[in-house]
């Protein structure tokens, strides 16, 4: 299983000659999705910095998305391929499985409408756990992860002001406790900028290690 960093909050999983991808906006140009065999796209939630291509993609590609039900439900509404879920919901894939978890941020459809709670999800592929905290603050939940889960690696925001920053996430990834810690939707926009070398040096503090990725290499 190999995984691709695509800028901001999205991610590409490789299994086998399948890619799956999650909450694909995208911040780079050298990823052409129209050569890759993309058979499932999962959305943490519906603001556009997540959502992203994932309609244009899904309908080309004819992949399903899985999401939330009410955001689900719109992305049906667009004409794309479903799989509605909510909290706490598995749903098992033939490249693996993933469990809808909580996450504490907002979530509405481009058109204005409510899109359901926010997640985020907790991936076991290959034997490998991930956890995508998605858009969220810090909150004692995160703690459960450890105890029911114990993923190997967690993709934590770090921008601060509309997610958790990296003191916060240091934190997180101590809760969590994932060995290796992706940092993800920073320095995208002025507002949400993160130093790195300073999140590194509050991770060793929690004897995890920061796996930064470049989105610009494959």
């Amino acid at each position: 299983m190999d995984i691709r960093y695509l800028g901001h909050s999205a991610f590409e999983f490789s299994h086998n000659d399948k890619q799956v991808l999650v909450d694909p906006y995208f911040t780079i140009d050298n990823y052409n999705w129209c050569e890759r065999n993309i058979t499932d796209i999962l959305l943490t939630h519906a603001h556009y910095d997540h959502l992203g291509q994932a309609i244009e993609i899904a309908k080309e590609k004819g992949a399903t998305i899985t999401a939330v039900a009410e955001l689900a439900g719109y992305c049906q509404e667009q004409g794309c391929k479903i799989n509605a879920v909510n909290l706490g919901g598995r749903v098992t894939y033939d490249w693996g499985s993933a469990i809808f978890l909580p996450a504490f941020h907002s979530s509405s459809l481009p058109d204005g409408r409510y899109a359901g709670h926010a997640a985020a999800i907790l991936f076991d592929i290959d034997t490998v756990r991930i956890y995508h905290a998605g858009d969220t603050c810090l909150h004692e939940g995160m703690k459960t992860v450890k105890e029911l889960y114990r993923p190997q690696i967690a993709m934590l925001p770090i921008g601060g002001k509309f997610t958790m920053d990296a003191e916060h996430a240091a934190i997180a990834a101590q809760w969590i406790g994932a060995q290796r810690i992706v940092p993800m939707h920073y320095n995208t926009f002025p507002e949400i900028q993160a130093d790195l070398e300073r999140f590194a040096m509050l991770l060793q503090n929690n004897n995890s290690m920061l796996f930064a990725l470049d989105p610009n290499k494959p």
